[in-house]
């Protein structure tokens, strides 16, 4: 119980510094500075790697900071969310059947009714289908930095709930991007990915409890990943799940739970509000109210701020009414529709896939918007629902 809360605490904290960045970066994209702050994030390259013809190797990298940040950056952080699975499902909150089960019932239910929804708004359009998966994400860091802001208004398993929810929301993402949102496969690199994860296999086995085997095989993984057209981002959890939860020869010893005591501040603290600095930035130029009817716009608003309340809370409240699953404690159905309406949050996650669905300026301003619209009104409903049906402690 302790690691959750802790757990709880520092994304809260997280969420507050992700809403700070996002209005910096808005604030920013509406002043004359946007032109600098555009200038550096897609015409400022780095490169990494080397050529070598003669040996017939290939492995430089030359991204423009966005996508460094993007590509390099989000991988660190899926490498910690594939660590929090790990941990959840091996001996956390996740690590029974009986425990799972009504967060994941509740998850699918938070994905399929969003993107069903998203699909009816933009039926009509093909070229804006490819989005459907953008409304279906949960940003446990903003969620849960609503929550920190109602204190004891929040119950403790309420919080432990929408983690939970979260947790396994990231993995139906992560299984999203790999499937329906990866390019065409280079089976040369793709031959390495399969040599890389064979060797972090063996490592596995081996009982190898020291982390640096694994974090040197994972840089190479994830250049080869990003050769072989598979997104770069998916090599950080595929590291994580091979990285030992405990030491058989001292139980005491977790190289999980180091890995994500060590990253989680930088991931906190640096890596997603430099990510949401970097994707938040919206000029509101010739943007009026209208622009919040555009289909692909409107399909992610009403996915987030519809489709996840509904899917969630019917999910949720199908499975106690039925028996399936037990009430959690200490909470009330309005505290767990309120609940259900801050999973509209999508944030980092949306950004992300829509950044993966769509590559058009137009397009993209479209999706920021709707991340923004759909994510602050899930925020200010949802909190104003628990905080009204809720007396602090």
């Amino acid at each position: 119980m302790k690691k959750i809360v802790d757990f709880i605490r520092l994304e809260s904290f997280s969420g507050v510094l992700l809403v700070f960045s996002a209005a910096v970066a808005i604030i920013i994209a509406n002043t004359p500075l946007y032109g600098l702050y555009d200038y550096i994030l897609h015409n400022v390259y780095f490169r990494i790697g080397f050529i070598n013809k003669d040996a017939g190797m290939d492995i430089e990298v030359t991204k423009s900071i966005l996508h460094w940040i993007n590509d390099g950056f989000m991988a660190i952080f899926f490498f910690l969310v594939g660590l929090e699975i790990k941990r959840e499902f091996v001996e956390g909150e996740l690590s029974t059947p009986s425990q799972a089960l009504l967060p994941a019932l509740v998850a699918v239910g938070g994905m399929v009714v969003p993107a069903a929804i998203f699909w009816f708004i933009n039926r009509d359009i093909p070229g804006n289908l490819s989005g459907w998966a953008i409304p279906t994400a949960t940003d446990i860091a903003f969620a849960l930095g609503v929550l920190a802001l109602l204190g004891s208004r929040a119950p403790i398993q309420m919080k432990i709930l929408l983690t939970a929810i979260a947790v396994l929301d990231d993995l139906g993402a992560i299984i999203v991007i790999a499937l329906f949102y990866s390019g065409n496969i280079f089976f040369g690199s793709f031959y390495m990915v399969i040599a890389l994860l064979a060797a972090l296999l063996m490592l596995n086995r081996w009982h190898v409890m020291r982390t640096a085997p694994y974090i040197i095989l994972g840089i190479i993984l994830w250049l080869a990943v990003l050769k072989s057209g598979v997104h770069a981002t998916l090599a950080g959890v595929a590291v994580a799940m091979f990285i030992p939860v405990r030491s058989m020869k001292d139980p005491e010893h977790s190289p999980v739970e180091n890995l994500i005591h060590t990253l989680h501040p930088w991931v906190a603290f640096l890596i997603l509000p430099v990510f949401a600095f970097a994707n938040a930035g919206v000029p509101f130029t010739g943007m009026g109210l209208h622009s919040l009817l555009d289909p692909l716009t409107l399909g992610i608003i009403a996915g987030l701020f519809i489709g996840k309340q509904l899917g969630i809370f019917a999910a949720l409240y199908g499975a106690v009414r039925s028996g399936l699953c037990p009430m959690p404690k200490d909470t009330t159905w309005k505290q767990l529709y309120g609940m259900s309406i801050l999973c509209g949050i999508g944030f980092t996650m949306s950004l992300f896939i829509g950044g993966l669905a769509f590559t058009g300026i137009a397009q993209q301003a479209e999706i920021r918007i709707g991340v923004l619209a759909g994510s602050i009104l899930s925020a200010a409903i949802g909190y104003g629902i628990i905080r009204r049906s809720t007396r602090a402690q």
